[in-house]
């Protein structure tokens, strides 16, 4: 499909600069089949059915951006795939100044080697302290990897730290956060339970590729970035024990959505699951385990537009962005959510 059908124009006062407070105060669209309807985050329960299960990524946003020197010159670079304890793939400004083999300083004598370029930017980094020394250094000396349309002064915001989290933040890996999770409270997890919902954690280690705009005018021409992905047999079969039962699979964002969707098999059966996934979905896929996403706003001709494109329905998801942005919802990382249903074709 054309690039330009996924584009539309959002005013800058509808791109969110911080959560609301509290989390789940955000607003939500529920985009039905037939209609459109302004509910809160709060409200979620409601559209949810006892015996359900709520999937969330409990992925961790680690502080993957470093500002540091090659020689006299500034150089800044956010990781986003790690490759072995000590290397990651990164995204370099700017990347033209750096040569394979040089080397970026950073304070208390940390270090990156430059063991290869690639394209848009992106070099692979080897740096002179691995593991969970890495991570400590990482703690210390970077900030967290906001994408750009949050606007922060250099070294951003000490909240950031903490409001780049969700709630089931455990396994380091992430350089962007899973934002509907950014939404829920314990107080929002209770009204779950008591609604009769189950839960489910999986992984995906979210890349910073998931911000890079589209460049191609064709979508089967965009290559996506490899991610990684993590089911375990244990949640594997709790969502398969839901689905035959007849409950119905909620994904809390793409990112879960997706790392269900590559361990599915085509009749639903969702496996255990290790490995990376470069799945890009766009109107025309079929989806196989996932009945109902929740999920933020999303950027114009961006992968995660097409996505909810193919899921809610192409039609459906231009008029109800259209109406978010009449309405004056906030977009993006810290905006608000909505809450799809699976159109299976049906897009009116």
């Amino acid at each position: 499909m054309l690039v330009d059908l996924f584009d539309f124009e959002l005013p800058k006062g509808n791109i969110a600069q911080s959560p609301a407070d509290p989390r789940d105060s955000a607003k939500m669209l529920v985009v039905g089949l037939d209609n459109l309807k302004d509910e809160g985050v709060r409200k979620l329960a409601d559209f949810l059915n006892p015996g359900d299960i709520c999937v969330f990524n409990d992925t961790r946003v680690i502080p993957a951006r470093l500002t540091g020197k090659r020689g006299e010159a500034g150089m800044e670079v956010t990781l986003h795939k790690q490759q072995a304890p000590d290397t990651w793939l990164a995204f370099a400004r700017p990347a033209k100044k750096l040569k394979v083999d040089d080397v970026i300083d950073y304070a208390d004598g940390f270090t990156a080697t430059v063991i290869s370029k690639g394209e848009g930017g992106e070099v692979t980094l080897k740096f002179n302290v691995g593991g969970d020394d890495l991570m400590a250094t990482l703690k210390a000396q970077g900030t967290m990897p906001l994408p750009p349309y949050i606007k922060r002064a250099k070294g951003g915001k000490v909240e950031d730290v903490d409001d780049y989290q969700t709630l089931f933040a455990k396994n380091l890996g992430a350089v962007a956060a899973p934002t509907a999770g950014l939404h829920f409270t314990p107080a929002l997890m209770q009204s779950l339970e008591d609604r009769g919902l189950k839960t489910a954690k999986v992984t995906l280690h979210v890349g910073a590729g998931t911000f890079l705009p589209v460049k191609v005018d064709n979508t089967q021409d965009h290559k996506m970035h490899a991610e990684r992905g993590e089911i375990t047999a244990e949640t594997a079969k709790a969502i398969n024990a839901v689905r035959a039962a007849g409950g119905r699979v909620v994904a809390i964002g793409t990112t879960s959505l997706r790392v269900l969707e590559s361990a599915a098999d085509d009749d639903g059966t969702v496996h255990e699951f290790f490995d990376d996934t470069s799945i890009f979905i766009t109107p025309g896929y079929r989806f196989k385990i996932v009945d109902v996403m929740m999920t933020n706003f999303h950027l114009p001709r961006s992968t995660l537009f097409m996505l909810v494109s193919a899921f809610a329905g192409f039609k459906r998801m231009h008029a109800a962005y259209a109406h978010a942005i009449a309405s004056g919802y906030r977009f993006y990382s810290y905006g608000d959510a909505c809450l799809l249903t699976r159109s299976d074709g049906d897009d009116t």
